[in-house]
């Protein structure tokens, strides 16, 4: 039984740890973009850049080792892999920004709920942007 489950675990080990890395990051992503909305009073739309910077940041640095498996930290490798990283990143960042402002700052949505909902869509496009373009097996 235990061999069927750690089989299970590293077939699908890329999934599960970036599920696991995912949810972190969005756990971080919220803990800048609650007290930035709620408590200091910033727009969503701010409160959610502010919020995005710090959650790629982290992603990386988690997702490069831990998930992707890639251990070379020579400027050689991580420069480009960084840049296509943060790349990805822009790309779901300014969806979701954009998702917030209109639903949050100009329809007056609940920005709290808004911005778990766009988290759920933003690890999905994460992971299938760094699987297929950042961290792909040469």
């Amino acid at each position: 039984m235990m061999k069927k489950i750690l089989a299970l675990i590293e077939k699908y080990y890329d999934i599960l740890s970036y599920l696991f890395f995912g949810v972190l990051t969005t756990v971080v992503n919220y803990l800048i973009y609650l007290p930035c909305y709620n408590v200091w009073g910033f727009s969503a739309t701010l409160s959610n850049v502010i919020a995005w910077v710090a959650a790629v940041a982290f992603a990386y640095l988690t997702n490069k080792p831990f998930v992707f498996k890639s251990n070379d930290w020579s400027a050689k490798t991580v420069v480009p892999e960084l840049t296509k990283f943060v790349g990805c990143r822009l790309g779901s960042g300014v969806m979701e920004t954009i998702i917030i402002f209109v639903t949050v700052d100009i329809l007056c949505w609940n920005g709290n709920i808004m911005k778990l909902f766009t988290n759920v869509m933003v690890i999905v496009v994460n992971y299938l942007a760094s699987k297929l373009l950042v961290f792909r097996k040469k």
